[in-house]
């Protein structure tokens, strides 16, 4: 084994910066479907991890970090695997998508949550 090679594995967790953790947990839980993982205090915070039901990485919500104002997420990306039903789920559940783009290496739509972190669904 070689000892100068790294330990690291995969990413576990993604913060996502949000202005009222109980407004953003109501919606990645209800109307993007993830699951809770961990609810608890945290320090004079409250630690709040969710994760989709497949598995996979979770993210927390988290309102301490003051380099990440809230809505300043837009580059994380999220696999589905049929982007047109994902698209009228959300829809009938009143998440405002953006349009689905079709490009040489897959499918993308944008939605973002109410402190306005965007996330980008993509299907393969």
């Amino acid at each position: 084994m070689n000892k100068t090679a790294t330990k690291m594995k995969a990413i576990e967790i993604v913060s996502i910066p949000v202005s009222d953790q109980e407004r953003a947990k109501d919606f990645y839980v209800n109307k993007l479907g993830l699951k809770v993982v961990a609810e608890a205090p945290f320090d004079k915070h409250k630690w709040i991890q969710l994760a989709f039901p497949g598995g996979g990485p979770s993210i927390t919500l988290v309102t301490w970090f003051d380099s990440m104002p809230a809505g300043s997420v837009k580059g994380l990306v999220v696999g589905t695997e049929d982007i047109e039903a994902e698209k009228a789920l959300l829809e009938s559940r009143g998440v405002v998508t953006g349009p689905v783009e079709k490009m040489p290496w897959g499918s993308f739509m944008t939605v973002k949550d109410p402190d306005g972190n965007a996330l980008s669904l993509h299907q393969k």
